[in-house]
């Protein structure tokens, strides 16, 4: 449940907060403040999503169907690919900054939802607190710093996206190339509390045109509480907004191979992993931690453990709130 209802001997019956309850009904039990924020975001999402209440992120189409890496690759690797079918990514890091990974992908989240809200290739926002703040971050000096460095590997790659198919008799590639940012104007030595008075000082960023553009085009709708719920797990809020997409578009029960050149381990950015069993064992605590935050989810997977099996299903209703008309999946 959301919220749950009190009805033992104690305050009079009525809604009280998961972490508001551990901490009257077991004084002793040691929980984390860390598990009591999850606890408490989980029970935002379950409850705004009952009330039609949901807040509206966006997704860019390349990193919901390929994610980026979960890990720091090694030094000296600065090309990194994901297969989705005929759906390809590519990544080429900056010599001196590297490959984005891990929560860098909250970056791309964060800059799409603005540009869908605000409708503009140009981004400006107030302060780094505020991004922080979207996600469920801390505000202290290590993760502005650690932002600072994801903008860095963000601004610095350059990614190829694109199809690789097969028409008649002849192997069609069709790619593009092109940079996340065209420019970028971030202040992070302000007290995180300053906010600035004028657009002199506003944060502010310019998306390629080419990004823009597959944004605007392909605006893919995402529960932005979830987001922030999994904003430190990457390996799962690949896999929610993954889920999202194609269960959004299943026009009834499909199998989705774990396995092999289309499978969905070559799809999300999740580590190698040496063994199959380990990774469906993984796989397996990752669905679990979605249902947690979306119920209804019917993807489970096989008996034989080969496959994603999923049902046409919705992780965001069509009341949540966020810009008239950018809603839905395209």
């Amino acid at each position: 449940m959301a919220l749950l209802q009190v009805l033992d001997g104690g305050p009079p019956a009525g809604l009280e907060s998961v972490g508001s309850l551990l901490k009257r009904t077991h004084p002793h039990f040691p929980v984390s403040k860390q598990k009591l924020r999850q606890a408490e975001g989980v029970e935002l999402v379950r409850l705004k999503r009952a009330q039609g209440g949901q807040t509206l992120g966006f997704s860019s189409r390349p990193f919901v169907l390929c994610g980026l890496p979960m890990r720091r690759l090694p030094d000296g690797q600065l090309l990194y690919e994901r297969r989705n079918g005929h759906f390809v990514l590519q990544i080429t890091g900056h010599p001196n900054y590297g490959v984005p990974f891990g929560q860098d992908r909250i970056v791309p989240i964060f800059l799409a939802t603005l540009a869908v809200r605000q409708q503009s290739q140009t981004i400006r926002f107030k302060t780094a607190t505020e991004m922080l703040a979207t996600f469920g971050m801390h505000t202290g000096g290590k993760e502005y710093r650690r932002l600072m460095a994801a903008f860095e590997r963000i601004f610095g790659a350059t990614m190829f996206f694109g199809t690789d198919a097969i028409r008649s008799r002849a192997k069609v590639i069709q790619r593009s190339r092109f940079n996340f940012l065209r420019e970028a104007k971030l202040w992070y030595n302000r007290s995180s509390d300053q906010v600035p008075n004028s657009s002199e000082f506003e944060n502010m960023v310019v998306l390629s045109d080419d990004f823009y553009q597959e944004i605007m085009a392909h605006p893919i709708p995402t529960d932005l509480e979830a987001v922030k719920v999994l904003a430190s797990a990457p390996a799962v809020l690949d896999l929610f907004t993954w889920l999202s997409y194609r269960c959004f578009f299943a026009k009834g029960e499909e199998s989705i191979p774990i396995f092999g050149t289309f499978g969905l381990a070559k799809q999300i950015g999740s580590v190698e992993y040496s063994r199959p069993r380990r990774f469906r064992a993984m796989l397996e605590e990752w669905l679990e931690t979605i249902r947690t935050l979306w119920p209804e989810c019917p993807a489970r997977i096989s008996s034989d453990g080969e496959n994603v099996v999923i049902d046409h299903a919705s992780s965001v209703l069509s009341r949540a709130e966020g810009l008239a008309g950018s809603g839905s999946f395209r």
